[in-house]
């Protein structure tokens, strides 16, 4: 019986991983706010790409109810200025949405202002791309088992990793594009300027000789 080498399919796992890390997004973090306070935080995300978030704020006494005092309003927001969620005076909250358009998209928290001024503390997890995907509930859907489950989670790495390759190709095209543009203005700004001083010496040359002409001194 033959037996089969799994180091090339070890090695395809681990490129797949390390792809699969920089083609998708989890972010959790714990920070302060104090009240009175806006913090917020931004992700770059392309179109069409799914996104999830939850938040919750700590409760500072466990085993009693969470104070009246500590309460968040939340809202996210696309880089045109789209609203995609919005709470109000929440203690937690969940969204889920999938992005129109790719750019910076901002979830800010602010908590009201009170006195004396109290620090609420909050828990964030934002996921996007194929870490954003409930994968417990695939499974559960298509009984499928680890390995099927596995193999699809790399194709849709793989997908996601196509599709940021577009986004950044198209990215670097707008960058491209912006740098001609800026290119292009500042050799006329160069030109405008050397045009005004040329000028100016000009001017400065033309009184001197008018003076000079009128004291008689040439």
């Amino acid at each position: 019986m033959i037996g089969l080498n799994q180091k090339p399919f070890l090695h395809l796992c681990l490129v797949l991983l390390v792809l699969f890390s920089s083609s998708s997004s989890t972010e959790s973090l714990r920070f302060e706010l104090q009240s009175g306070h806006t913090k917020c935080i931004s992700e770059d995300i392309k179109s069409n790409s799914m996104t999830v978030g939850k938040y919750s704020i700590i409760n500072p006494t466990e085993g009693f109810p969470l104070p009246d005092t500590h309460r968040v309003t939340v809202r996210v927001t696309s880089s045109y200025g789209n609203n995609y969620h919005y709470g109000d005076r929440v203690e937690s909250g969940q969204f889920a949405f999938v992005a129109a358009e790719a750019g910076d998209y901002m979830s800010c928290f602010w908590a009201a202002d009170h006195t004396p001024a109290i620090t609420l503390t909050i828990d964030f997890e934002w996921k996007t791309g194929v870490a954003a995907k409930d994968w417990s509930n695939v499974a559960k859907k298509g009984q499928v088992d680890v390995m099927e489950l596995e193999l699809k989670k790399l194709q849709d790495t793989v997908s996601s990793i196509h599709e940021e390759m577009f986004y950044l190709r198209e990215r670097e095209e707008e960058m491209q594009d912006l740098n001609r543009a800026t290119n292009s203005k500042m050799f006329w700004l160069s030109l405008v300027s050397l045009f005004v001083c040329l000028s100016v010496a000009g001017a400065q040359l033309w009184h001197l000789k008018s003076f000079f002409e009128k004291k008689k001194l040439i």
